[in-house]
């Protein structure tokens, strides 16, 4: 078990339960969490009941990342609460949400991050304990969460200068990202091609590792359908990436003859890493599902969509900001309207905004 550098506000050790493993209980029992089961993936509700949403991602992410973890003497729970609150601060429809908030701060000079809105969530927004605000997560949960995806330095943004900032994160932190992509790289292949996006042929083309694999699948499963096949090319995909992935962060950490987390912490670049192999087919499926799926003109259609709502109901609330509920309107006081405004719409659900929108502009 990882030593922690403890909480905000001291608690009392639990008789049975880890630190960490009281964190990742508290990020599940958080509303944060919950809202991840209407918050999309890729497609929207309503085209499948079958294609995951965010929350399911992230019960794929935590598998992968715990895999790795285990694999490598690393500590899980740590591992786990990390990845299970990995997306808490995605705001709703996914990407095309996040840069739509991320362009109207920007108008006012601020900016928009999903990771850094989950900080704000776990130390302030959630609201279960008498005793402090925020769910009052240890120290390496908070900075995981802040530099799962990249690091900083100091000065670079005041607000995380209590996280180390010039300092690497631990490797459990480091691996979240990663897991991220195998994660949703594979699963949204699997989703696309179960939508009708693209035809085996073309990710055979794109995809050498998945073209090798699929002959193999027809050798194999001579009597099996397309579907059948791409499922066993799509789970030993998943697999080989793993390992890969295992393997190329137990080579770095070899070559850089770190042993401990301090090391880690000091070595001057990250070391959770892909092999050569691994790295070059996680690059080519990414390619393929960004020209094949991401951007594709039913998806397109659909990201234009939901800026252009966020947009009109981010501008709705800035002009009235009396419509708001009365806990938002109280944080007028001390935080200007566009950061409440910002606040409240990135904490929303697909289907809630969707309410609030056409609640805002019934009869327009």
């Amino acid at each position: 078990m990882a030593q922690s550098r403890g909480r905000r506000y001291p608690e009392l050790p639990h008789s049975y339960r880890g630190e960490f493993q009281r964190d990742r209980d508290r990020i599940i029992h958080s509303r944060a969490f919950r809202r991840l089961e209407n918050k999309m993936q890729v497609f929207p509700a309503g085209i499948s009941d079958h294609f995951r949403n965010r929350l399911t991602h992230t019960i794929e992410v935590s598998q992968i990342a715990r895999t790795v973890a285990s694999v490598l003497g690393l500590d899980e729970d740590l591992t786990e609460a990390l990845a299970l609150g990995h997306d808490i601060g995605h705001p709703p429809f996914a990407h095309a949400g996040e840069e739509e908030l991320d362009r109207q701060m920007r108008r006012v000079g601020e900016r928009f991050n999903h990771n850094l809105h989950a900080l704000r969530i776990v130390e302030s927004f959630e609201h279960r304990y008498a005793r402090f605000r925020g769910l009052n997560l240890t120290f390496e949960v908070r900075e995981g969460i802040v530099k799962h995806s990249r690091d900083f330095e100091k000065g670079e943004n005041p607000a995380l200068d209590d996280y180390l900032p010039g300092l690497r994160p631990p490797l459990e932190a480091q691996l979240i990202d990663l897991a991220d992509e195998i994660a949703y790289n594979t699963a949204d292949l699997d989703d696309a091609f179960s939508a009708g996006l693209f035809e085996t042929s073309g990710i055979r083309k794109a995809v050498p590792e998945f073209d090798r694999r699929y002959e193999d699948a027809e050798g194999q499963f001579p009597g099996a359908s397309e579907h059948e096949r791409f499922q066993e090319v799509v789970r030993g995909l998943v697999d080989w990436l793993v390992s890969g992935f295992i393997q190329g962060t137990m080579d770095a950490a070899a070559q850089a003859g770190v042993a401990i987390a301090a090391e880690v912490r000091e070595y001057p670049r990250r070391l959770a890493s892909f092999t050569p192999a691994s790295e070059a087919t996680n690059r080519e499926l990414k390619q393929f599902l960004h020209h094949e799926v991401y951007y594709s003109e039913l998806m397109l259609e659909e990201r234009r969509r939901s800026s252009r709502m966020l947009a009109e109901l981010f501008e709705f609330y800035v002009a009235n900001p009396a419509k708001l509920p009365p806990n938002y309107v109280e944080s007028l006081d001390a935080s200007p309207v566009h950061r409440v405004v910002c606040d409240y719409i990135a904490g929303m659900t697909d289907g809630f905004f969707l309410r609030q929108y056409q609640q805002a502009f019934a009869g327009s």
